[in-house]
């Protein structure tokens, strides 16, 4: 079923709502009041409960399959049956929830126990994740911070050839709401020779794309480019915390350490490849004089329709703001057209020397900036480095994030003649370090 052919929900804060309308049914992992995490789909402003939904027979054959392996409050065995079972249980979800159902009366019967308010349940991560790699794909990110550093040469010679990254660490990714604590580490003054140890001062966020990682491959195996699309299960948002000052004392000569490893933030809900089908777009044409991928990264379907148009909006909330009952202040407006290389290239060439992927594993996209002002991805490209502070409504001046502050990321696909879907938010607040 094709988007334009279901438009309404019985469930009617579905409808119109401006992240999970029908069309976009993510899947997640949450509970309520304390109870042990189980799978659901967000649907206007509730959580189709999927555990209670299979009790109560609402599935059948391969949705049924699906179902039974998102028990248990991960979502892992279900990434890895791959795209045929993402489709049955979509299909089966908007039989349910479409305008008509037969099962409407049903549902609506069992109330919270089936469709509980979202407000009212904790959300969890949706998957274990085994392992965690951080590109480096956005390519007005990588200009303008190569720009900072190397004014005269701010792309480095492999940048083109090469979709750039590195492994980060699983164990201290966290969903939306978890708060943010300032990091301690050793930096290098400026003008000094010896570095010192304290709290992190230069505080950002980073704006990226999440991948989730469905079906793996085996050790030794690649995953050819033509198939890798199929390896992906879903998306969501991340926000790839970063001490710029501890970062810029020891990412020389093997990358960031300690100054991205102390958290970083996902939001929640998995949006499918499915949900995100009606905005696909061609990968951005390279400029002229830049290098074609080598052929193992070159797809002809993927260059034509590899590419996604979501918008990303960053939004900064401080203590000044919220005691003046002044909005959030957005830093932030940029898309995932702005992307060097697509989601496939970066599996393909994650697996080409036969490392091994597994279902949920995470991808971030790397900073995903725009080429204008008003579309820079973190605070080190807006700011310059701290040269020029940004002035908020309250008074307030940030170079750098300050204790209070809470960074809130959101994204949003539109398309004429379809239903805009979201991704829901990715939020944190900073607390002082220990």
């Amino acid at each position: 079923m094709t988007q334009t052919s279901i438009t309404r929900s019985w469930v009617a804060s579905a409808n119109g709502h401006t992240d999970f309308p029908l069309q976009n049914l993510p899947l997640g992992v949450f509970s309520v009041n304390g109870s042990a995490p189980r799978s659901g789909v967000a649907i206007g402003d509730h959580i189709f409960d999927l555990e209670a939904a299979l009790d109560a027979g609402l599935f059948d054959g391969a949705a049924k399959a699906a179902v039974e392996a998102t028990r248990g409050g991960q979502l892992n065995a279900f990434f890895e049956l791959g795209r045929g079972a993402r489709v049955a249980l979509r299909e089966r979800l908007i039989e349910l929830f479409k305008e008509g159902s037969t099962l409407h009366g049903k549902i609506e019967a069992q109330g919270a126990k089936l469709l509980p308010l979202a407000a009212q349940c904790t959300m969890h991560l949706p998957a274990k994740i085994n392992d965690y790699t951080d590109f480096y794909v956005g390519i007005e990110h990588a200009q303008n911070v190569g720009k900072l550093f190397r004014p005269d040469n701010p792309l480095l010679p492999n940048y083109k050839y090469v979709p750039i990254g590195y492994h980060g660490r699983a164990s201290t990714i966290r969903p939306s709401g978890t708060d943010v604590r300032r990091p301690k580490g050793q930096t290098l003054p400026a003008g000094q020779t010896e570095p010192t140890f304290g709290p992190c001062a230069r505080l950002d966020y980073e704006l990226e794309l999440g991948i989730w990682i469905g079906q793996g491959n085996e050790m030794g195996d690649s995953i050819v480019i033509g198939d890798a699309a199929d390896h992906i299960a879903g998306f969501c948002l991340l926000n790839d915390w970063s001490a710029r000052d501890i970062q810029a004392w020891e990412y020389q000569p093997l990358g960031p350490f300690l100054s991205k490893s102390f958290i970083t933030s996902i939001s929640p809900w998995v949006v499918t490849a499915e949900a995100l089908e009606p905005f696909r777009r061609a990968q951005p044409a390279r400029p002229e004089g830049d290098p074609q991928p080598l052929p193992y990264l070159f797809d002809k379907r993927d260059q034509a329709a590899g590419g996604f148009d979501i918008e990303l909006e960053v939004l900064l909330l401080t203590e000044g703001l919220r005691e003046q009952n002044l909005p959030a202040h957005r830093l932030t407006l940029s898309n995932t057209q702005h992307m060097y290389w697509t989601v496939a290239q970066m599996v393909a060439h994650h697996s080409v020397n036969g490392c091994q992927l597994q279902a949920g594993d995470l991808f971030g996209s790397g900073t995903l900036s725009g080429p204008q002002n008003g579309q820079f991805g973190s605070l080190l490209e807006i700011t310059e480095g701290g040269k020029k502070p940004i002035e908020l409504a309250s008074g307030e001046v940030r170079k750098f994030l300050e204790d209070g502050d809470e960074i809130i990321l959101r994204a949003r696909c539109s398309r004429e003649g379809f239903a805009s879907i979201g991704f829901g938010e990715c939020r944190g607040k900073v607390l002082p370090a220990r």
